[in-house]
């Protein structure tokens, strides 16, 4: 299905084309504020647009629109937003823009190795220049992609990106559409491809005036952020054409290789055709158009394959998805939190269980859920899954922002790292964990409406009231908490050049080629402590050892093989205590193990 482009379109020829669904209004206006001065009656068209064609319109127009002669309002579409999310929208050249990777053609998804990242505190200007400055260190550590976090017009200059109230805009203090492009262009120059975090879940509560267009929510459901989005109710294509053109804008206009899709189990839609086959249909038209690979990677705390099982075979039609289970599964092993969602993992077998299906649970009884919960996605390649050990939600949701390396120590970092990057599954670091950053990463706002910026202050301290007792969660206005979850860049560290082995032996050897389950064998766990897994391809096997006790474990996990040692974290030059696991090891012969020790080994 085509949907009319909403907001305003410069054309080839000097016009512009304003466009915006507004069903139940009886009148709008085109209000030009600069240059010139106008009130301009928009004419009605069919499902309830409204449009006006403006020949010789300037790049740079300063306009909102007059609902009902009434209500002033941005434009919903608006691509720029000079002033904030309570100014007038600017007409902007899209075309304007000089690309020069016209022989880029995209990194296949199982291929990726992912780095997530903030815009506002990667660096201490926070722009997307300052990020192409670091493009060069993010090759030398062996990153192929980056992942931004969300860039839609949001209030202040502070903020994660998810109180967007403009996703068609980029954020003006960040650099906007043209600093957007400038940086796609740079990373594909240098290889890197480039994901975007979309928010079409929800919309922000400050600068939110959808409402006052259109039937955008629906009261058929709830989410955690109040009303849905309406995907199926009355009136639902309009909204579900502007989602699918703000994908389409960013996959095609800003040469951007993928989206990764925020909570998508709240697109609450019982449509024939579900919002995201729908999405993934155009998307995957407009991969075999341009012959650029493009991903759609969805956050999804449902443990249902069909998000991303082909549409042909009954499914959604998803690249892939976030694993969080992976991330639950070895974070409440390695700190021993059981609070919250953490009390249905804490068990080796657990991660075990993970690292061979992609889910933890796959019908069985969760007692967090409070019910049984999953299915098997083991007809699904394991390139269709992102792992991480740390990520914006996990670090930032914490009330402190504590990463993990405030959390365990050395070894237990180096241990995580190594069941990532070694794991069959598609990688992705959080900015500053490849070299132990200890700065926090919080949770920060710069809102301006004060019954708003009370309400989130209550809303954090009770949040966490039952965790913390009498201490208070932090103050997401202070722009000195936010200051502090700037990167150190202290990349001078044993644990950056250890990620860096560990990436360099993803990429390089042969047995971590394979994404296919039939690929990887893992092995019943020792002791409740040591996980073992083999790594199958081209000719190559090896055998990753991974010891999550705290005292020195022994095992014999290989009696049909000579093992050669070709990794151990318990060197000294990756800060290890230099007691090592055996160089050689005979068919059937024991293996001693570190405490917190990742080890492996070459099959011959």
């Amino acid at each position: 299905m085509t949907y009319p482009k909403a907001g305003a379109i410069l054309l080839n020829a000097g016009i512009c084309e304003f466009r915006v669904w507004a069903p139940f209004r009886k009148r709008v206006e085109l209000v030009i504020s600069s240059p010139v001065t106008e009130q301009l009656d928009m004419l009605p068209e069919e499902e309830g647009y409204w449009s006006y064609s403006m020949p010789g319109c300037p790049s740079g127009l300063r306009y909102h629109y007059l609902l009902d002669g009434e209500l002033h309002r941005p434009d919903p579409a608006s691509r720029s937003q000079p002033d904030g999310v309570h100014g007038d929208s600017e007409v902007t050249d899209t075309d304007a823009f000089n690309w020069s990777d016209h022989g880029w053609k995209g990194i296949a998804l199982k291929d990726m190795l992912i780095y997530e990242l903030h815009t506002g505190t990667f660096t201490p200007e926070g722009t997307f220049d300052s990020i192409i400055s670091r493009l060069d260190e993010l090759l030398h550590l062996g990153i192929n992609t980056i992942e931004i976090m969300p860039v839609a017009q949001f209030p202040g200059t502070r903020n994660w990106g998810y109180d967007g109230v403009f996703p068609f805009a980029v954020q003006n203090s960040y650099g906007g559409l043209k600093g957007l492009k400038q940086l796609v262009n740079a990373a594909h120059e240098k290889g890197i491809a480039v994901l975007l975090d979309v928010v079409y879940n929800h919309l922000g509560p400050e600068g939110n005036y959808f409402n006052d267009f259109g039937p955008y929510f629906t009261e058929k459901y709830r989410t955690p952020w109040g009303s849905a989005i309406n995907f199926d109710d009355n009136w639902c294509d309009g909204v579900r054409g502007y989602f699918i053109q703000n994908a389409l804008m960013w996959l095609d206009e800003f040469h951007i290789d993928g989206l990764r899709m925020d909570a998508v189990h709240a697109y609450w839609d019982c449509s024939a055709v579900h919002i995201t086959q729908e999405l993934s249909v155009v998307v995957k038209e407009l991969e075999q158009r341009t012959g650029r690979k493009k991903v759609l990677i969805a956050e999804i705390d449902l443990n249902n394959p069909r998000y991303i099982s082909p549409v042909t075979e009954g499914g959604y039609g998803l690249g892939g998805q976030w694993s969080d289970e992976f991330h639950h599964a070895l974070h409440s092993v390695l700190t021993g939190e059981r609070n919250g969602y953490y009390e249905d993992f804490g068990e080796t077998e657990q991660l075990a269980t993970v690292l061979e299906n992609g889910y933890a649970y796959t019908g069985q009884y969760s007692n967090h859920r409070k019910r049984r919960f999953g299915a098997s996605p083991k007809q699904l390649a394991c390139g269709q899954f992102v792992v991480f050990i740390q990520n914006h939600d996990q670090t930032g949701n914490r009330m402190k922002g504590e990463r993990l390396s405030s959390l365990v120590d050395k070894e237990a970092l180096k241990l995580s790292a190594a069941a990532m990057l070694l794991s069959p599954y598609v990688p992705l670091l959080f900015m500053g964990e490849e070299y132990g950053e200890t700065n926090a990463f919080s949770y920060f706002t710069s809102h301006s409406d004060k019954e708003l910026i009370k309400a989130v202050r209550e809303g954090r301290k009770k949040e966490f009231a039952a965790f913390h007792g009498e201490e208070e969660a932090p103050d997401p206005q202070d722009e000195a908490l936010f200051r502090s979850s700037i990167l150190s860049w202290n990349t001078q560290t044993p644990l950056y050049e250890y990620y860096r082995h560990l990436i360099s032996l993803r990429k390089t050897h042969a047995a971590m080629r394979s994404d296919a389950r039939d690929d990887m064998v893992v092995h019943p766990v020792y002791h409740s402590a040591v996980l073992a897994f083999e790594r199958v391809s081209g000719g190559g096997r090896l055998l990753v050892l991974l010891n999550f006790s705290k005292t020195e474990q022994t095992c014999a996990p290989a009696p049909g093989y000579r093992l050669k040692k070709i990794s151990d974290s318990a060197l000294v030059q990756w800060n290890g205590n230099g007691v090592e696991a055996a160089e050689q090891v005979a068919p059937g012969g024991i293996i001693n193990l570190q405490p917190l020790a990742a080890v492996v080994y070459e099959m011959i």
